[in-house]
């Protein structure tokens, strides 16, 4: 229900047109309102950086939040069915870190003394691992809000999955404070429409409609009825003024009694509320009040010049009461975790399993029978393999694609979908919304109990790159399936054919890019990726790949989760020439190396789906694979060659694309652009003779 009319300015009639105007609130709420102003502003001006506006303008709205409805426990912040609360518009962070520090968590006033100092808690965005109570590295604008309905998400499954009747393990809400800008980035329509699809109705976007980004007024660049856009997306929507403590504690009561739509309440705020000269001043959005200022704002707002971060006492015992609140609530929790123990002890353990993070005895077991064997496959189809048998074994796999669930193989074949009727499947249908959906898949398993994948073609890695690096940022185990991995989709031509992805993917910190070479290293690969910290990229072929050599005994760790293994080893003492492949380029390395043995060539043969996990190996393993003194290197990959350099070193050299793709049959495409076995062997020819 549209609670105001539809023109972007019908509540402005709520709001008062200065602070001063002020509404009947009561002495210790707006005590502690003004504390979390100034605090947040002091702490902008000690580090002459950062954002003091939404801070002071949204103060208010996060205080309700706060105290009259988020259940936490400052005492223990991972406490399993606490309420999420993400800070989308994270340059707003010193609003967080006040309330995180009035409400009793592990963030010491000297650490808001140190806001965006080196090796301080706080830094200018809120960090996730970094700042006990964080939940979500914010990133870029858009992509906090993108999270929190993954996390919505998982609570849903999580519910449906185990609670029972009279035995409500999971019930908690997931809350967003959003911001202009995040609503004009793309991925919020993205994330407004899967959401309201869904009915998350435990997901409720807090809107500080302050109406001022960084260039000035909003009007300079939107004429968007906010209201109506989500109203349209089948969410329920409020508009309140942003002051009001009373109206807010009614919009967020009404929107948590609404568990079928997801909710926005829009509450008009003031930027850098309570400074007598920069209030509603875009300026105010990203620099520091200024010295005067600040105690002017001090003044204006009732609260003591001196000394700098001053809180009343009254402040700090009226807002740590959040603390021994969050402990009761917890301890209440814990006896109704052990009467569900009690009365579903298989479900309780299952639960445990789930939220630890460990990996069910025999999952490798059953990853393995789904090697398909001799057959040539697709490592997309070997992946679809490996995805099957791992959900059944591991329970608590979840994952979809946009729009192309077929072409990505990942159906979860005789599973449910993940759908408002039932919200039970493990199969997500994002439509086509890459850009949420990377978001999503991050905020699933930054939620705790599920682990989460998500897919689409490689081309389209672009749209999920912000999720991407956020994961890598936050460790974050997502995996990434991408399909159709290079020119060898064929005739769709370079638009679809991914050229410079792989460099780029591999140019994010801690992102483990694994492009397998057959079915075998597409299950290795998953394999690594349940394993490891961190997010996994898997890059697949479209075209079958018949299954390497493989000889010797299996390993503790498989050889293609070493990251580079040898396939196939050169005749004599030591290899004069070593092939270097990734993906479907090891099947020509291994017929060239036919080739040139023929010729007298010593040639050995090596598959590397990954960089990142054979630097992972030890100098020897490492030494043992690649010896850098005793070989030219060839490297050979169906992509921009750049950063192939620290593997081929002075001697070799790199066989990749220096152009984008064409429309023509994959075979065709792979002979124009020198990819065969008579082209690698020219090229190791050239190399030799040089």
């Amino acid at each position: 229900m549209l609670r105001a009319p539809t023109d972007r300015d019908s509540h402005a009639g709520l709001i008062g047109a200065t602070y001063q105007k002020g509404i009947d609130v009561k002495p210790l709420d707006q005590l502690c309102i003004n504390t979390i102003r100034v605090l947040s502003a002091e702490a902008v001006q000690k580090a002459n950086s950062g954002h003091p506006g939404m801070p002071m303008g949204a103060a208010a709205v996060a205080y309700v939040l706060w105290t009259r409805f988020l259940k936490h426990n400052p005492l223990n912040p991972t406490w399993a069915d606490r309420d999420r609360f993400i800070l989308s518009a994270g340059h707003g962070s010193m609003l967080l870190y006040s309330l995180l520090h009035l409400t009793g968590y592990d963030l010491s006033l000297d650490e808001l003394r140190d806001f965006r100092q080196w090796g301080s808690r706080t830094a200018g965005h809120p960090e996730y691992g970094l700042t006990p109570g964080v939940e979500v590295t914010s990133g870029p604008l858009g992509q906090g809000l993108a999270h929190a309905v993954g996390m919505a998400m998982a609570e849903r499954y999580l519910a449906t999955e185990f609670n029972r009747p009279g035995h409500e393990i999971i019930d908690h809400f997931t809350y967003a404070l959003v911001g202009d800008g995040d609503l004009m980035e793309g991925i919020s329509q993205e994330a407004i429409s899967l959401a309201g699809h869904l009915k998350l109705g435990k997901l409720i976007y807090l809107f500080d409609d302050n109406r001022i980004t960084i260039e000035g007024d909003t009007a300079l660049v939107t004429s968007d009825d906010t209201l109506a856009r989500f109203q349209a997306c089948g969410w329920d929507v409020q508009a309140v003024d942003g002051e009001d403590v009373e109206a807010l504690t009614e919009a967020i009561e009404r929107a948590r009694q609404n568990l079928g739509q997801p909710s926005l309440i829009a509450a008009r705020t003031h930027i850098g509320y309570g400074s007598p000269n920069k209030q509603d001043d875009c300026g105010v959005h990203g620099a520091p009040l200024g010295e005067q200022e600040l105690r002017a704002t001090k003044e204006a707002l009732g609260l003591p010049a001196e000394p700098p971060f001053h809180i009343a006492e009254e402040v700090t015992s009226h807002m740590r009461e959040a603390a021994d609140q969050g402990a009761a609530r917890e301890a209440e929790w814990q006896e109704r975790f052990e009467a569900y123990e009690a009365a579903f002890p298989a479900e309780s353990a299952r639960w445990q399993e789930w939220q630890s993070g460990a990996l069910p005895e025999g999952w490798e077991t059953e990853l393995w029978a789904a090697d398909p064997g001799a057959d040539p496959i697709a490592t997309r189809s070997a992946s679809g393999k490996a995805i099957n048998a791992l959900v059944p074994a591991l329970g608590n796999l979840v994952g979809g694609s946009a729009d192309l669930n077929g072409s990505n193989s990942v159906v979860i074949k005789g599973a449910g979908r993940f759908a408002p009727e039932s919200f039970d499947g493990p199969n997500i249908y994002y439509g086509i919304r890459e850009h949420v959906m990377g978001a999503a898949t991050n905020g699933m398993v930054l939620h705790g109990g599920l682990r989460a994948f998500c897919a689409t073609f490689m081309v389209f890695s672009d749209y999920l790159r912000p999720a991407i690096r956020l994961a890598a940022l936050m460790e974050t185990p997502s995996v990434f399936v991408f399909t159709h991995d290079s020119i060898g989709l064929g005739e769709d031509g370079p638009t679809h054919q991914p050229v410079e992805h792989l460099p780029a993917l591999r140019a994010i910190p801690g992102l483990r890019v694994i492009r397998p070479a057959d079915a075998r290293e597409t299950l290795e690969a998953w394999w690594a990726a349940l394993h490891q910290h961190g997010p996994t990229a898997l890059i697949l072929s479209r075209q079958k790949l018949a299954p390497l050599p493989r000889e010797g005994a299996d390993e503790s760790v498989p050889r293609g989760a070493r990251g580079a293994y040898i396939v196939t080893e050169a005749s004599g003492a030591s290899p004069r020439l070593i092939l270097i492949g990734t993906g479907s380029e090891v099947h020509p390395c291994l017929s060239a190396s036919a080739l040139l043995e023929e010729q007298g060539v010593a040639t050995r043969v090596v598959s590397m789906p990954s960089w990142e996990l054979f630097e992972q190996q030890s100098e020897a393993y490492r030494e043992s694979v690649l010896p850098q003194k005793h070989a030219a290197i060839l490297a050979v990959e169906a992509a921009i060659p750049l950063g192939w350099e620290r593997y081929t070193g002075r001697r070799g050299a790199v066989i990749g694309m220096e152009s984008f793709g064409a429309s023509a049959p994959a075979g065709e495409l792979f002979e124009r652009f020198g990819f065969s076995p008579a082209a690698i062997v020219k090229r190791a020819q050239s190399i030799l003779n040089s």
